[in-house]
């Protein structure tokens, strides 16, 4: 037997229901990519702690070490590139932040491979161990130094050297190889601890972004449209129906004397007009101000603004709101609730649109009391 409300209506149930299994699966998929994001920066940190290279490491290679210099990597599979035509690379910086997407395992245009052979870093240069020669890249003399985006290239200059040249990796290994280049080119230059601090300070960014466990929908928040097939779409459909048809039945042809007529038995008649009345000369003469611009300066047009790309955390909705900025929201609309998670009572709150401590939105902003009972204000949500 179904369940009903005090009304007897069962819609409200099925709202529930539906609310309650989208704002799992948001969440579900929210939390684990912030947790995949989580790992990868910690498994970052702790490498970047426990970096440390050997010079038995370079045992059996056909390297001769300097005095003092370690070996902190090796890869078998890598391949010389070199650049067609000549360019200038950025200098290198200490830039660690793993990768947002994955790389192409293709070779860019303009590239071309020269060689292939032995990967080795050391705390003093690249090496390219190939079956042609052997190429270095020292940290001393580095000028320029660009990882390529879209594919597992990365390209370097240095002083003694013309030509642009780098290195081509599997496309599975480009990432540690270029987080492992930048600690060994960071201990060169005696900056490891910047490295450091540039991790905890993303991993303590990355920490204000995990998100709130959704809420549970209750029958009461349920709106009455939701009991409509199709919901707010249904309506806004109905409701743009409501408003085309009566147009088009008044657009007659004027040539049609059949719709002139009935256009002139549907006009009322008019009223009688007052005489005019008239203006003081002052006012005669001045035209409003908004309604004419000033002497030569041209109107000003109308700039579009551009959509947000990021809604710095906050759930995806069709009102736009986000936490990055923008205006207070005092009269939200009234579909909020099934977007964002709305405290027992929202629709009593006096203030702006803030969210709580443990995740959920009130309408309390601005106010001493606001969200005393869901752990204080956490921040603003703009419109």
């Amino acid at each position: 037997m179904a369940r009903t409300d005090s009304t007897g209506s069962t819609w409200r149930y099925r709202w529930v229901h539906r609310q309650n299994e989208r704002r799992r699966r948001e969440y579900r998929s929210a939390d684990k990519a912030w947790r995949r994001r989580d790992d990868e920066l910690r498994r970052l940190r702790t490498l970047a702690e426990q970096f440390r290279g050997s010079a038995a490491a370079g045992a059996g290679l056909p390297l001769e070490l300097a005095p003092g210099e370690v070996v902190f990597w090796v890869l078998p599979a890598a391949r010389l590139a070199e650049v067609r035509h000549n360019t200038v690379l950025p200098a290198p910086d200490l830039t660690v932040a793993p990768a947002a997407g994955s790389l192409r395992a293709r070779r860019p245009d303009g590239i071309r491979v020269a060689d292939a052979g032995m990967a080795v870093i050391t705390n003093r240069r690249l090496v390219l161990l190939g079956g042609r020669g052997r190429r270095d890249w020292p940290y001393g003399r580095m000028t320029g130094l660009a990882h390529d985006p879209h594919a597992p290239v990365t390209l370097m200059q240095v002083l003694d050297r013309r030509r642009t040249s780098g290195v081509m990796l599997p496309a599975d290994v480009a990432a540690d190889f270029r987080f492992k280049l930048t600690l060994a080119f960071a201990d060169a230059i005696e900056q490891r601890g910047a490295v450091l601090d540039q991790l905890d300070e993303a991993i303590a960014e990355h920490a204000q972004l995990k998100p709130f466990r959704p809420l549970i929908a209750t029958p009461a928040q349920a709106r009455h449209f939701a009991s409509v097939p199709g919901g707010r779409r249904t309506v806004a459909v109905a409701a743009g129906i409501a408003l085309l048809v009566p147009a088009a039945l008044l657009d007659t042809d004027p040539a049609d004397p059949a719709g002139a007529e009935v256009a002139v038995a549907a006009t009322p008649a008019p009223a009688s007009v007052a005489p005019p009345v008239a203006l003081p000369a002052a006012q005669a003469k001045a035209p409003p101000a908004a309604s004419q611009p000033r002497r030569g300066t041209p109107a000003p047009t109308p700039t579009p603004t551009p959509a947000r790309e990021r809604l710095c955390g906050a759930p995806t909705n069709p009102m736009g709101y986000d936490f990055c900025g923008g205006d207070r929201i005092r009269r939200p609309a009234v579909e909020v609730c099934d977007w964002f998670d709305c405290v027992p009572g929202f629709w009593a709150g006096r203030g702006h649109l803030v969210q709580c401590g443990d995740g959920s939105v009130s309408l309390t902003g601005g106010r001493p009391d606001a969200c005393a009972d869901h752990d204080g204000v956490r921040r603003t949500v703009w419109r």
